[in-house]
């Protein structure tokens, strides 16, 4: 059974991460036309009304699709319901994005904020009415289908997202790309899947039972995550605010790429072994092992490379961004270490342990943000984040082992070989990019990228190998990945011995 699980769980997985990694693909490059089409203060002026708007979407954020995947027994009523509170929720949150756009203005001292506020009221109304029924696709674990539906709705934004900065060359690209995306994804959810949601509100008490937790949850994590677009925006203005908005998605980037999905497609198989704790044991460990072996030497490859990536990436208009970059690049190595943590408490039922964990978290961040802020503008911003996880991190680790019962020698032995690579990399990969990023010549700037990648590759795998066999060759996710790769090999021979065959 376990065996078949985490075959599933792994080719979900697959499907999750191709498809992130086609998405934040097409992302990042749409990202790059935008930074040299745009500038800091345009990310800004957005990030400013996008994070009001996560704020306002607060009221409705009890995760009903996750609740649905949840509950085994999940019947229409339950579907329904969780789409009338949808609807109601998108007409809600475009009247009052209409009504709050004024005060929202003055408030940042930012006169445009009324127009953007008002049309992204659109998207927000559009998204209301999406198919709930595309919650199945998880549910099922039949994620080749959610893979088809998600990336369409990437490949109808980006060229609409790119043809409008080239016109306006400000902000309105980026409120016209959202827009678009939110009514593109909501035609596209009821072209995949036949299900034809009707209003009904009777599975209501059902739903909120294990929602509530939730909701305090996506309370916590807005503030978290958000926190510093209010305070940077009030106290340091648009270009701050946009050079860390932009450092934050290139610098959580690689980590989230790959580990989002990868939660994404074990969380249902989690709830089907929820009862089983010896299993869930060693597929949490399987899984941790598996993340830190992916995410982690990529986080810290930004952070190494951040002085090459951004003048290449972004222009010489953001190089205040690479201290930025640096910083936040590290506070993804701790989220990842303590990311598939919510999916084990939402399988368990627990979602008031993640709720806690997210409380403390939320607090010591903002004991942090404001005077760091005041003092460092978006580099304290990002200084608070890497404090705050630093010291929830072992809080977060000692109390997903405790619920698992399991010890933190078992953890570490999941762990300890990527974290060991990875700084051993980072050392060396570092020190290459600071000697290769004294020049502002673009094809050398390509080259000492380029260099900087190959050497954290190859220092990367020979470290993982090397303490593998120091370990005494365990069956691990190093051993799955080499299998793996090994199978992949093999066929890529046969292939080509059967097409000199063929000729």
């Amino acid at each position: 059974m376990t065996t078949n699980l985490r075959d599933t769980m792994a080719r979900g997985a697959a499907w999750m991460v191709l498809f992130r990694l086609v998405d934040r693909g097409v992302g990042f490059i749409s990202t790059l036309i935008l930074a040299r089409l745009l500038t800091p203060e345009h990310f800004g002026i957005v990030a400013m009304a996008t994070s009001f708007i996560a704020m306002l979407e607060l009221i409705g954020a009890f995760g009903f699709d996750t609740a649905l995947i949840q509950r085994a027994d999940a019947t229409r009523a339950h579907y329904d319901t969780a789409w009338t509170f949808s609807v109601i929720l998108g007409c809600t949150l475009s009247l009052l994005m209409v009504a709050t756009a004024r005060p929202l203005s003055r408030f940042y001292e930012q006169p445009p904020l009324i127009y953007v506020m008002s049309a992204l009221a659109v998207g927000s109304f559009a998204q209301g009415f999406q198919n709930v029924g595309t919650v199945s696709f998880r549910k099922q674990m039949e994620f080749h289908k959610e893979f088809r539906f998600l990336l369409s709705k990437r490949v109808a934004t980006f060229p609409i997202t790119i043809a409008l900065a080239f016109v306006f060359r400000n902000y309105w690209a980026l409120v016209g790309g959202m827009v678009t995306g939110k009514l593109v994804d909501l035609w596209l959810s009821y072209h995949f899947h036949p299900y034809r949601p009707r209003f009904d509100l009777s599975g209501t008490k059902d739903l909120l039972h294990f929602s509530k937790w939730l909701l305090v949850v996506n309370v916590l994590q807005f503030l978290r995550d958000r926190s510093p677009d209010f305070v940077l925006g009030r106290i340091a203005g648009p270009h701050s605010l946009g050079i860390f908005r932009i450092s934050n998605e290139l610098g959580n980037m690689p980590g989230a790429e790959l580990v989002a999905p990868i939660n994404r497609a074990v969380y249902p198989a989690y709830v089907t072994i929820a009862r089983d704790l010896r299993a869930l044991q060693r597929e949490y460990l399987w899984v941790m092992s598996m993340i830190c072996l992916l995410a982690i030497p990529a986080v810290a490859g930004v952070a190494a490379t951040a002085t090459l990536i951004v003048p290449l990436a972004l222009g010489q208009n953001w190089l205040s961004a690479i201290p930025v970059l640096q910083v936040i690049a590290f506070f993804g190595i701790s989220h990842v270490m303590q990311s598939n943590a919510y999916s084990v408490c939402l399988a368990l039922g627990r979602g008031n342990i993640f709720a806690f964990l997210n409380g403390g978290s939320v607090l010591v961040l903002i004991a942090f943000l404001i005077p760091l802020v005041r003092s460092d503008g978006a580099l304290g911003a990002a200084y608070a984040y890497l404090t705050a996880a630093l010291i929830m991190l072992p809080i977060a680790v000692a109390t997903i082992l405790r619920i698992l019962k399991l010890s933190v020698t078992d953890f570490v032995r999941a762990v300890w070989r990527p974290l060991a690579a990875s700084t051993l990399m980072f050392l060396a990969v570092e020190r290459y990019s600071e000697a290769r990023a004294s020049t502002t010549a673009t094809s050398e700037l390509i080259s000492g990228m380029l260099g900087a990648v190959c050497l954290g590759v190859v220092l990367y795998v020979a470290g993982v190998a090397l303490f593998w066999v120091l370990s005494g060759r365990p069956d691990s996710a190093e051993a799955a990945t080499m299998r793996k790769a090994s199978r992949v090999c093999l066929s890529v021979t046969r292939a080509r011995r059967s097409a000199r065959k063929s000729e």
